[in-house]
């Protein structure tokens, strides 16, 4: 029977790669001398500290561009607010999320069902498994989910026939 799953993952490498490169810019950036900003990859959450809220949104902004440029999904951060740190700094905390939140999963779950597509949905852990008589059925579950305005970053991986 074939079947597919769909999975949210993100390459780590390729996040760690846009968060050198922000550091870089934001160091030769003239509109950032003396504010000491810092940006750290701390396992799954990337911190940003800074002199202002204004300059931490400006860093989000260069963050944002570098993750583009690298092909990492904007949907797979989570911005946490700007709050006051020490001597009168702020700080934001970014979090990348990886595979599919359960709630997620069973709205995902939800949508497939209320199509009346001949597939079935699994949820197994962080990801989905979708499987149908014919190939053609599991096509149309992939454009569903595409069409979908789903606030996580979508991939479908390992297609058996």
């Amino acid at each position: 029977m074939p079947s597919f799953d769909v999975v949210s993952r993100v390459d780590m490498q390729e996040i760690d790669n846009a968060v050198n490169q922000t550091r870089k810019e934001v160091s030769q950036r003239y509109d950032f001398k003396g504010t000491d900003t810092e940006v750290a990859l701390e396992g799954s959450e990337i911190r940003i500290v800074s002199a202002d809220d204004f300059k931490v949104k400006a860093v989000v902004d260069v963050l944002q561009s570098k993750m583009v440029r690298r092909q990492v999904p904007l949907k797979a951060l989570t911005y946490g607010k700007v709050e006051p740190a020490a001597a009168g700094r702020a700080r934001q905390t970014v979090t990348v999320q990886q595979g599919i939140a359960i709630e997620k999963a069973r709205h995902i779950v939800k949508l497939v069902k209320d199509s009346k597509l001949k597939v079935q949905v699994q949820i197994q852990a962080d990801q989905l498994r979708v499987s149908g008589k014919n190939r053609d059925d599991l096509q149309r579950a992939i454009q569903l989910l595409k069409q979908q305005e789903l606030d996580v970053a979508l991939q479908f991986v390992n297609f058996r026939d």
